[in-house]
């Protein structure tokens, strides 16, 4: 019940997240599922998660208070020497916590899974971009997988593969987010606003880009049916079929 994107650009990083937890009929909450990590000047650091909620706020909390005093309580992601090693002190964290179910049996163990993305960059690096599975391995994001997207992924990626391109910019990313989100959001009720959003813009260290998008929010109602329209017009201009 969690839809997160992140995304590779030319310009930089871009994240987004919904917060429904829960989709019962009578059990809606939701919870943040996006946090960051910023050393103004030197480093910016964004997490998404998606799975068993214990699990990943155990991961969040974990990660949280080793950069309360990252001299003494190691390993830190803010100490860590390059994202590659940041993705790493994540992945094995989560692996950590997962693995402390193996003795209810692997039932319990599927029970406890998450996934995770984590992103940013480290002053005199590049942005780079990790897609965490519960093991603890990894994979990151390139040129033939500049996306990642965990949690309930198949209505929202169509749009994405069909109009993601490198050197958008962040304002055109966005509003590909948006509609990837209200996609999603139509076809599955364990997906919902508010939604979170992070910009990471290559080398600035010091600005941070973030919003979230309310219930009702101006500017998503006007995507999600502008996007509708379109479609309609769209669907309208095709060849009609003749049997």
């Amino acid at each position: 019940m969690t839809y997160c994107v992140g995304m590779r650009l030319n310009k930089g990083l871009v994240f987004m997240s919904d917060t429904r937890t829960n989709a019962g009929v009578d059990d809606i909450s939701q919870v943040r599922k996006m946090r960051s990590w910023h050393v103004p000047g030197e480093r910016v650091i964004t997490l998404m998660s998606a799975g068993n909620l214990a699990t990943t706020q155990a991961v969040v909390s974990l990660l949280d208070e080793r950069t309360k005093a990252p001299e003494e309580r190691h390993p830190s992601i803010l100490a860590a020497p390059s994202m590659f090693a940041v993705a790493t002190i994540v992945g094995e964290t989560l692996r950590q916590i997962v693995m402390r179910h193996n003795d209810e049996g692997p039932a319990a163990e599927s029970l406890f899974r998450a996934s995770l993305i984590v992103g940013g960059q480290i002053k005199g690096a590049e942005p780079r971009l990790f897609l965490v599975y519960p093991e603890g391995n990894f994979i990151e994001a390139g040129e033939d997988n500049p996306f990642f997207q965990i949690g309930e992924t198949k209505y929202g990626r169509p749009i994405i593969v069909r109009s993601y391109d490198p050197a958008m910019s962040f304002e055109d990313a966005v509003k590909l987010l948006c509609v990837s989100f209200d996609s999603t959001i139509r076809a599955n009720a364990g997906v919902d606003l508010p939604i979170d959003l992070k910009v990471h813009e290559r080398d600035d260290f010091t600005t941070v880009r973030e919003r979230r998008f309310e219930r009702n929010d101006p500017y998503f109602e006007s995507v999600a049916d502008g996007w509708a329209e379109a479609l309609g017009i769209a669907l309208a201009e095709l060849p009609d079929f003749h049997f």
